[in-house]
């Protein structure tokens, strides 16, 4: 368009001048066209090197994060190319000092990014810029909030230790999820990273110090949850630790080592779990058992320094919203009436109609039949399942989703030693050459917290079409910059998992089966109730016990996963309002789409737009859809 608006300058300045110089028409028009082929080859050169140097500030920021953080570029798959350096037997440094540095970094590059001036955009440049500015934003953290530490998911966590993530539980599980062992030199990158718990640990125990200092000191069920682990953690004999079981296990598929090397390698691996990895988390223990004694007795992040405001950055940050805590409250309440009225039916046309909704469904989770058996066989059994639904419902949306992802997904249960503090589900993403799948974590702690008639709906949530078909995807855009394939936003990724659960009742998944549709719709409340909980104690100063009185009250869920649940939103302050704020937000785009669209409307290609621009602020999501749905009118 820019070479045809000169050219057109070009001829209407010939035919005013007449061309009364000594150069004839032909000679001005062809040096003309030398002076536009230069000019297209300068602007050419120009956007080129706009676009290698912003593409260069994006590199930089993936750098900064992994260099920082080993063991996430280990689950991600990641090369020393990607990283930067060499980071296989390397873990992390969080002492405040290098926390600050990797902060100050990242809000350096946030700033460097969104102030670089775009020449010749596209709607995906304005997106990388707009997305990968605000991606550096989030791994900064907030400057007003020195306490906890930037995690790769949820960005700036409040509490290093906890029950449910961070260093101490995290670093474990990755490696011995993701760590691959397929040869002598990746079983001595092992043997080196637990040679350096210690030091780890020492500086997770620097970052504790520094926060009690603050006066940041976490709520007593989440300290009491992080010793539970840590005390399991290390409650057998070094020989029999699952880094050694797990380490011995990978060892035996090596070839072309013999026995004596394996030996050799496995009296290593032992040698640090005794004198290093044990002490070390015997140390940290011992600070949290002195941690307990000043936690405190609120649940909510408003008792904390500043902890309103925090609360409101939270909601902003994780919930992706404008709305004040208060009005959020509200929304939750609206919906768990809604929701409710319409179990309220289900029950009633099934033969359940005296009480709550909430006692009628405690009631279901007695009954047999609902059931597996509280035996490995049936653990077994309900992972079988799974997989089936799994199947299932890949088959059926297959009309109303276009692309599929590359990645394969697994089903596996949750580790013994970190099950009591884990949610229902949960997944983890693939590594970046599939080498490592998509993984769907189901908690099999208490098999009454999971009856027949919530799984499909659970599966929809963490597999296909939702976190799994989403992630991989986002994986798949391999055009984006390695942070927006990974972008971890947490109201379109919990958003979109949770309107895949709507999508699939849309496409038949629930028909003849009242009670699944019963359990989809339990989903959708306790999500509902999600909204009042967190809103409750972080903002209207609920206790603990008033959020867990509510919650088992209105979702009538087995009281160990209820628990569970309240003590994760009290650690993880507005995480819990991604999921039904993301969710209204999708599906109000959808009804936009079809408002505008009509019979034009097709709802493959919108889960197109939803889904290959990659994980979005919900600002920008409404932009790509937008724009699409100005594409497909008749012009």
């Amino acid at each position: 368009m820019k070479l045809t608006l000169i050219t057109c300058a070009v001829f209407s300045t010939l035919a005013l001048t007449g061309c009364n110089d000594n150069k004839t028409a032909s000679t001005v028009e062809s040096e003309n066209k030398q002076n536009i082929t230069s000019e297209s080859k300068a602007d050419n050169k120009a956007e080129k090197k706009s676009q290698k140097d912003i593409s260069s500030l994006y590199s930089q920021a993936t750098q900064a994060l992994f260099k920082q953080r080993a063991l996430e570029a280990t689950m991600f798959g990641l090369s020393a190319d990607d990283v930067g350096n060499e980071f296989k037997s390397q873990l992390a440094d969080f002492s405040p000092k290098n926390e600050a540095k990797l902060r100050e970094e990242l809000a350096s590059l946030s700033k460097k990014i969104s102030t670089y001036k775009l020449t010749e955009t596209t709607h995906t440049d304005i997106d990388n810029q707009q997305v990968m500015a605000g991606i550096t934003q989030y791994f900064a953290g907030h400057k007003d909030f020195s306490i906890g530490y930037i995690d790769v998911w949820m960005g700036l966590s409040p509490f290093i230790v906890n029950q449910i993530n961070g260093p101490l539980i995290d670093i474990p599980r990755i490696m011995q999820n993701d760590q691959p062992i397929t040869s002598e030199q990746e079983a001595l990158d092992y043997i080196n990273r637990l040679g350096k718990f210690d030091q780890l640990i020492a500086s997770i125990e620097e970052k504790l110090a520094f926060d009690t200092a603050q006066n940041w000191l976490p709520p007593k069920s989440t300290v009491t949850g992080a010793l539970r682990y840590l005390k399991g953690f290390i409650n057998t004999e070094p020989k029999s630790h699952v880094f050694v079981s797990n380490f011995t296990d990978k060892l035996e598929t090596i070839s072309d080592l013999t026995e004596q090397q394996k030996q050799q390698l496995t009296v290593q691996v032992i040698e640090k779990v005794t004198n290093v990895v044990y002490p070390a988390y015997q140390s940290i223990t011992n600070a949290t058992e002195q941690l307990l004694t000043k936690a405190r007795n609120e649940a909510g992040v408003w008792a904390q320094p500043n902890g309103e405001a925090y609360y409101q950055e939270a909601i902003r940050q994780l919930g992706d919203s404008a709305l004040t805590a208060d009005e959020i409250h509200q929304l939750g309440l609206d919906e768990v009436t809604r929701i409710s009225k319409e179990m309220d039916a289900i029950l009633v046309s099934e033969g359940y109609k005296g009480g709550t909704v909430g006692a009628r469904m405690i009631g279901l989770t007695d009954e047999e039949r609902f059931l597996y058996d509280d035996s490995q066989a049936g653990r077994a059994q309900l992972l079988n399942d799974l997989n089936g639904y799994i199947d299932e419902i890949t088959e059926k949306m297959a009309p109303v989703f276009q692309t599929k992802p590359s990645y394969q997904v697994e089903v596996r249960s949750f580790p013994v030693e970190i099950q009591d503090g884990a949610p229902g589900g949960q997944y983890s993403p693939p590594s970046v050459d599939g080498s490592k799948p998509g993984i769907y974590w189901i908690n099999l702690r208490d098999m009454k917290a999971n009856p027949t008639f919530s799984l499909k709906t659970l599966t929809y949530h963490e597999a296909n079409p939702g976190h799994h078909w989403q992630a991989s995807l986002n994986m798949d855009q391999t055009s984006l910059p390695f942070l927006r394939r990974i972008a971890p936003y947490n109201a379109y990724a919990e958003g979109w998992a949770l309107y895949s659960e709507k999508v699939a009742s849309e496409l038949g998944l629930y028909e003849n089966d009242p009670f699944g549709d019963l359990g989809r719709l339990q989903a959708e409340l306790f999500r509902a109730v999600r909204l009042v909980v967190d809103t409750g104690m972080h903002h209207k100063r609920w206790t603990r016990e008033q959020a867990i009185s509510y919650m088992s009250d209105k979702t009538g869920s087995a009281e160990s996963d209820v628990i569970a649940e309240i003590e994760r939103y009290i650690t993880w302050p507005g995480q819990a309002l991604g999921y039904k704020l993301g969710m209204l937000k999708i599906l109000s785009l959808r009804e936009h789409a079809k408002a505008e669209l009509g019979e034009q409307f097709d709802l493959s290609a919108f889960h197109d737009v939803v889904l290959l621009g990659g994980a979005v602020p919900m600002a920008v999501l409404e932009r790509n859809v937008n724009n699409w749905v100005q594409s497909q009118l008749p012009r």
